[in-house]
Parts: C-alpha cells; structure tokens; sequence
C-alpha cells in the first residue's frame, strides 16, 4: 500500500438526537439524504439548522443518521462568526464542558447546553488500514500535504475501526492554510 490517503475538509456541520430533529422540524421529521460521506452510513443532509450564538448566526448542514447527543463542529473562524470564544479542540463525541448554543428550525428552537467543539484533525482507518501504515488507534502522527501551500499537520489522531473508510480530515481554517483544494493526499512522517 501507498503511504498516501485522500484528505477531506469538513466544513461546519451539526449532528442531532432523534428529539432534537423533532423539537427543530417535526414529531414526524426524517433526515433526507442529499450527499453520502466517504465514511460508511454517514450522509449530509437537505435538513439545516440555524446555530445561533452570542454575537451571530450561521446555516449549518446535518450529518446524518441521528446520533445519541448533538454536537455542533465549527472552525474557529466559524466559532468567532458567532461570537463564542473558548470553543476547544476535540475528538467527535468528546462535548463535555463544552460552549452551548441556541438551534433554530422551521418547527422549533432548542437551547444546547454544550455540545460545541472545534474537531481534532485525525484519520479514519480500519484495522488493516493501521496495520499497513504501522499505526494504532488514538495514536498521535504528523501528516505532510503535498500543494502549493506545503504543510505537515502536527497533532494528527489516527482513529480505528472496521466501521470506517481511510480518509483524514481537516476544518476549513486548515484547508485554507494548505491550500488543500480538490483532490488532495497526505502522508504520514515520522
């Protein structure tokens, strides 16, 4: 195997509880697939939610299906757009003490009490996928981008299961500062 992986930005984007989709559209809401992700299952959405913070508003995308606790993923240019000011970075499902917002939907609004984090750059890797790399799950990597911007990205999470497709993925803050445009492959280095 190559050394090499595609490297995807995920621009901002909610993810929400079957209760939060019918307080925001409906007892009877159903998430629509517009876009299937690279990660298997995972989808956007044509459903979207206004995220309101103390200082502005922003349209963001579901990811679907629904998931056991809404969190919302910005970047951090996102998170000053809405005037939130200590957003951490952290792995997905990782909410804990984390900023809240205010959602709004054509149904209705709710009021999150935390949820809200910058997510960590990682890569998405099944078992054999690690093993051909020679890295494990949760393990800390640096990852070259070849573009015109040339950049290694520090603090890279490696996240394994057999439930994921090989991707890594990046913010748009860190899409802009390499220049990562179209299709674009990283590699790790040590």
């Amino acid at each position: 195997m190559e050394n090499k992986f595609i490297v995807e930005t995920s621009a901002r984007h909610i993810h929400v509880t079957d209760a939060t989709l019918a307080t925001l559209f409906g007892a009877d809401a159903v998430l629509h697939n517009k876009k299937d992700l690279s990660q298997p299952g995972q989808f956007a959405c044509e459903e979207k939610v206004t995220l309101v913070g103390p200082k502005g508003e922003l349209k963001v995308s579901i990811l679907g299906p629904t998931r056991p606790a809404d969190q919302v993923e910005l970047s951090f240019t996102d998170a000053r757009t809405l005037g939130l000011k200590a957003v951490p970075v952290r792995e997905s499902g990782d909410v804990a003490g984390t900023p809240g917002l205010k959602l709004v939907g054509p149904s209705g609004e709710v009021e999150m009490a935390e949820g809200t984090i910058v997510a960590k750059r990682h890569i998405h890797m099944t078992p054999a996928d690690a093993e051909a790399f020679g890295v494990a799950d949760k393990e800390i990597v640096k990852v070259k981008l070849n573009t015109t911007r040339p950049l290694i990205f520090d603090d890279v999470v490696v996240r394994v299961s057999p439930k994921f497709a090989l991707a890594m993925h990046i913010d748009t803050d860190e899409c802009n500062a390499a220049a990562a445009f179209g299709e674009v492959y990283g590699e790790i280095v040590k």
